[in-house]
């Protein structure tokens, strides 16, 4: 398994000033730096490609999409925009040989019509990202990840079951599910049920604390979820996403009111060395899902 960091806890951008970044993910510990190219003209794909491999990291990407580009619009002019936005953030993805592209990449991010999603809704979403999973699949092996959000972010895909439900209404198989544990700990009615839901279709995985804050210091079930993991023979990659309330845009973006660590870099090293733990006791000492090790309650004690 490798274990991931998004850019967006350490700065707003990625531009070519940032590309230092990927080193000091690395030295941190991290196998993985998730980037959102939120400035696409400004996005040095080629040149993370490059520092990334020369450090051995895998890149990952992500989006939220803006209104403008919803593919589930009524709007026949606002689905055709998102389509080919999609395509070009593909595009880039691959220029920066990322393994995933995942978010909230099927629907216009906080887009709500103040009721349930409709079958018009539906049909457009699909019919949109077919296209947009079949170009993606004649271009690379690029995972498409499909992110259940909460109810305050969207109305279209919220849970483990509406993302399944999704990819199979696509049946394009690069299409996969991309679980948030912040999203899920707010939706689902049981976070292992969910998990072997997604067998067979798991692309990715965001672990976030419930208030996205020091991954162990919250509500989260961490043993019980990756336990699930193992279940369903997940090895891919697991990336903490959390944010700093000092990024104002960011933080308005994602409401962050407060602090959720002394610093970034308290969050993201004890967030890794915390799921690290984790991992080992489950999967490589195989201990049943209920069971909590001395070594892993002090570590929640400290």
């Amino acid at each position: 398994m490798q274990f991931g960091i998004h850019s967006l806890l350490f700065a707003e951008t990625f531009v070519e000033k940032d590309l230092p970044l990927l080193d000091k993910c690395k030295r941190m510990g991290f196998d993985a730096v998730e980037i959102i190219p939120f400035d696409p003209d400004g996005f040095p794909a080629r040149k993370v490609r490059a520092a990334a491999a020369d450090l051995g990291l895998t890149i990952n990407t992500g989006y939220g999409m803006p209104e403008q580009y919803n593919i589930i619009s009524p709007e026949p002019r606002v689905r055709k925009a998102g389509i080919e936005f999609s395509k070009r953030l593909i595009d880039l993805s691959n220029e920066a040989g990322a393994k995933v592209f995942g978010g909230m990449i099927y629907c216009g991010w906080g887009y709500l019509t103040g009721r349930m999603r409709t079958q018009d809704e539906w049909s457009w979403g699909v019919e949109g990202y077919r296209e947009i999973a079949g170009y993606a699949q004649r271009e690379s092996g690029l995972i498409l990840g499909i992110e259940p959000v909460n109810r305050f972010e969207s109305h279209f895909i919220n849970t483990a079951a509406d993302a399944m439900k999704f990819i199979r209404d696509v049946g394009v198989p690069n299409v996969k599910v991309h679980l948030d544990t912040f999203h899920m700990i707010r939706e689902e009615n049981d976070i292992t049920e969910c998990v072997l839901e997604t067998e067979g279709h798991l692309g990715y995985v965001h672990a976030c604390e419930n208030q996205r804050g020091i991954p162990g210091s919250g509500l989260m079930p961490w043993v019980p979820f990756f336990t699930a993991l193992r279940r369903v023979g997940y090895d891919g990659c697991v990336t903490i996403e959390s944010f700093d309330p000092s990024m104002e845009s960011i933080a308005k973006l994602c409401c962050i009111w407060r602090k959720l660590a002394d610093s970034p870099e308290q969050l993201a090293g004890e967030g890794l060395k915390f799921l690290k733990s984790v991992y080992r006791q489950v999967y490589l000492d195989g201990l049943p899902g209920g069971y909590v090790s001395p070594q892993l309650l002090s570590h929640l004690g400290q």
